[in-house]
């Protein structure tokens, strides 16, 4: 018999690295603060680490109605095989009915490890998530309050959705940058609920000696200017045109995963399924075709324009603005306008 009563907790994994606290947990909060008013239950992050209890306060003020803090030594560094116990180990103790994470490098490694041991399902790289019911066509049986799972699938040509009725709880990752960060409260209050952990030597099977870690030359979800470059643009030497343009707007420069493939530029510039969610003011598609791997992370963009020498492009459909033309042509008119004009 399935339990569609549930009353447990809406979780997200609050993800932090040497004491900072990751965007993505914060953004997720968003999201999972709507899906625990729609099911009338309490909104939990929950934090591991070694000394990071002051950041349990940004996460109440950004809709967390409490804070499951684990502090060890031994969690200071994350670790795939420590921090999975310790959260299994809270998941069978509190048994909240939907688990998040963010879809980053700690998040991918830890979820499947985690929904392995929960004998739980596992969504990943979500785009959306709702909370509906479902009827099974086998015996009719109607499933409330569960948690669809939205995101692309068969090489993103298709959006699914994937939901889970009889296994729990329901877990899945959620890509960066495709939920809006949630304003602080400062005047939000909420319950630190400090849990005590035992860590054997088979949970901690690799001694941690140094990290290292190389800074992106670029965050492209902060930028308010974008200018995108993508295969059309032809050659790692006309791509400069892209450089010059974002460098007249004050812009980040991006690219589509084909011209990073090709080489143009480097991964960290690239947008889309399999780079980075952005939401600009101003987003300058040039040379993209427009494919739907591509949209998948720039479409929530607040104003896009296209350049493109191909009137049936997809981009067109999602573009603002449409510019049918020649980039080599468009692009070095446009920068010796803004130059005589100043904008900036």
């Amino acid at each position: 018999m399935i339990d569609v009563n549930r009353q447990g907790e809406v979780w997200v994994f609050a993800e932090q690295h040497g004491g900072r606290l990751e965007e993505t947990p914060l953004e997720l909060m968003s999201k999972a603060r709507y899906l625990a008013d729609t099911l009338r239950v309490q909104l939990a992050a929950v934090l591991l680490g070694d000394g990071v209890a002051s950041l349990g306060s940004r996460l109440i003020q950004h809709g967390a109605d409490k804070v499951y803090l684990v502090e060890h030594p031994s969690l200071g560094a994350y670790q795939t095989n420590s921090y999975a116990k310790v959260i299994f180990d809270l998941i069978h103790k509190h048994k909240p009915q939907i688990v998040l994470y963010g879809a980053t490098v700690s998040g991918r490694d830890l979820a499947p490890r985690i929904a392995s041991a929960a004998k739980a399902g596992l969504t990943a790289d979500c785009t959306d998530l709702q909370i509906g019911d479902h009827t099974t066509a086998k015996d009719g049986a109607v499933h409330q309050n569960l948690l669809f799972q939205i995101r692309p699938a068969f090489g993103g040509n298709i959006i699914a959705t994937i939901i889970n009725y009889d296994r729990w709880p329901q877990m899945a990752t959620v890509r960066e940058g495709v939920m809006p960060m949630p304003e602080a409260d400062t005047k939000r209050r909420g319950e630190i609920v400090k849990e005590t952990v035992k860590l054997a030597n088979g949970d901690l099977p690799l001694e941690i000696l140094e990290e290292h870690t190389r800074p992106k030359k670029v965050d492209l979800k902060a930028a308010r200017i974008i200018v995108a470059g993508g295969a059309g643009v032809g050659s790692r030497d006309n791509f400069k045109l892209i450089w010059d343009l974002a460098n007249c707007l004050g812009a980040a420069p991006a690219a589509t995963r084909a011209a990073v493939d090709l080489g143009f530029i480097d991964h960290d510039h690239q947008v889309g399924q399999t780079g980075t969610t952005v939401r600009p003011s101003l987003y300058i598609a040039i040379g993209i075709s427009g494919a739907i791997q591509h949209q998948a992370g720039m479409t929530q963009s607040q104003k896009i324009v296209a350049i493109n020498n191909d009137p049936d492009a997809p981009i067109f459909h999602v573009a603002h603005y449409k510019i049918l033309g020649d980039l080599n042509e468009v692009v070095p008119r446009m920068i010796k306008a803004i130059k005589e004009k100043g904008v900036k």
